[in-house]
C-alpha cells in the first residue's frame, strides 16, 4: 500500500491568478501560463497516481467483476460529481452501477444497497461523517467497499475492505485549496478501473451500441435493413409480362425511381430504373409499349433483411446504387431500399 501523501500547503496565489475585481482581466500570456499550469499539475498528479499503483487496485478490479449485484459509487460536493460520472461510466460499459449522494444515504437513500453490491467510496480526506456513517450500515449488509481517498491513514481507508490511493502533492489551485489535481485523479482512476472491467470481461463494439442505442455507434452497429427498409405496399413492384409503361406508372407510385421485377414465385429477376428508362429509349426510341424486361436490369444486386444497415449502405456506395433489393435467401422479395431511407435513419 502506498504511503500517505504529502499535506498540502497553504500558498498564496500568483500575482496573474488573483480576482480582484469584476473589471480584471488577464492578458494572453498570462492565461496561456495559467492553463500550461494546471495541466501540468494535473498530469503530474496523475502520473504519480499511475506509478503508485499496486495490488490493491488488481483486488479491486476482481471484487467488481466478481459482484453479483451492482457497483454502487457514494460521494459528496466535487467527489459527488466525479461519482456520478465514475457510475456512469461503469453502466455504459457493462458493469452495473448507480449513483448514491452521500447526503442522501443517510437520510433514506442508503435502502438503494443490497447486499451483493460493491460500493465504491469516495472522499479525499477519509473522514466525512456522512460517508463514514454509511459504512457500519453497508457492512451490516454484507456490502464489500472499495474506498478512494487521499490517506492511507484515514478512518474511511482504516474501515475498508480495499483502499485506492488518489492523494495529490498540490492542487491546481494556486490557493491548493479548491479541488482540482485531486477530483482528477479520482476520475482517471474511476476510469482505470472501467476500462479493466471493460477489457476482463471482453466487452466490445457491439456491447458497447447496445447501451447507446441512440447514439451514432448505436445506429451503425444495431440497425438492421429490415428497421430501415421499405415492405408491402410501399414497395414497387412489376410481373415479368408488365410493359414499361406500367413500370413507369409503379415508379410514379412509389416514389423510389425504380421498381422490381418478378417471376411467378415472387423473386425478384430484374430491377427497372430510371438509368434504365434512359438507357432503352436511347436504343428503341417509343418504349411504352414494350416489354420491361427489354430495358431491365437483370440479377440485381440484394442484401438479407438481418444484415446490418450499414452494410447494405456500403454496398450502396461501392456500386453506386441509389437503391437495392431485400431477399431472403431463396430470392423471394422482402423489401427495398433508398440511399434516402438510410440518411434519413442518420446510417450515414
Amino acid at each position: 500500500m502506498s504511503s500517505t501523501p504529502p499535506l498540502k500547503t497553504q500558498t498564496s496565489p500568483a500575482p496573474s491568478a488573483r480576482c480582484v475585481g469584476s473589471d480584471s482581466a488577464l492578458t494572453g500570456e498570462a492565461a496561456l501560463a495559467s492553463a500550461q499550469r494546471t495541466l501540468a499539475l494535473e498530469a503530474q498528479a496523475i502520473l504519480e497516481l499511475r506509478n503508485r499503483l499496486d495490488d490493491q487496485f488488481t483486488q479491486a478490479v476482481n471484487l467488481i467483476l466478481a459482484c453479483p449485484g451492482r457497483v454502487v459509487v457514494c460521494g459528496l460536493g466535487k467527489t459527488g460529481h466525479i461519482a456520478r460520472k465514475i457510475a456512469a461510466t461503469f453502466a455504459s460499459t457493462g458493469t452495473p452501477s448507480f449513483f448514491l449522494h452521500a447526503a442522501e444515504a443517510i437520510h433514506g437513500d442508503i435502502g438503494m444497497l443490497g447486499g451483493q453490491d460493491v460500493l465504491i467510496a469516495l472522499s479525499y480526506s477519509g473522514a466525512g461523517q456522512e460517508m463514514l456513517t454509511i459504512l457500519p450500515a453497508a457492512h451490516r449488509l454484507g456490502v464489500k467497499v472499495i474506498a478512494l481517498t487521499g490517506n492511507d491513514q484515514s478512518e474511511l481507508a482504516r474501515l475498508a475492505e480495499i483502499h485506492l490511493n488518489i492523494g495529490v502533492a498540490q492542487e491546481a489551485c494556486p490557493l491548493n485549496l479548491a479541488p482540482t489535481s485531486s477530483t482528477t485523479t479520482a476520475l482517471a482512476l474511476g476510469d482505470a478501473l472501467a476500462v479493466a472491467c471493460l477489457e476482463a470481461r471482453g466487452f466490445g463494439h457491439e456491447d458497447f451500441a447496445r447501451s447507446h442505442p441512440g447514439g451514432a455507434l448505436g445506429r451503425r452497429l444495431l440497425m438492421r435493413v429490415s428497421d430501415v427498409m421499405r415492405s408491402g405496399a410501399a414497395v414497387p413492384t412489376v410481373v415479368a409480362e408488365a410493359t414499361v409503361f406500367q413500370a413507369l406508372e409503379e415508379i410514379s407510385r412509389k416514389g423510389m425511381g425504380m421498381t422490381a421485377v418478378l417471376d411467378v414465385y415472387g423473386s425478384a429477376i430484374g430491377i427497372f430504373t430510371d438509368g434504365d428508362l434512359r438507357r432503352l429509349i436511347e436504343r428503341k426510341g417509343d418504349v411504352r409499349s414494350l416489354n420491361v424486361t427489354e430495358g431491365m436490369s437483370r440479377n440485381p444486386r440484394h442484401i438479407s433483411a438481418e444484415a446490418l444497415a450499414v452494410d447494405a449502405a456500403a454496398l450502396m456506395d461501392q456500386y453506386r446504387l441509389n437503391q437495392m433489393l431485400v431477399a431472403d435467401a431463396s430470392g423471394k422479395l422482402l423489401g427495398a431500399l433508398h440511399m434516402h431511407d438510410l440518411m434519413a435513419a442518420k446510417v450515414v
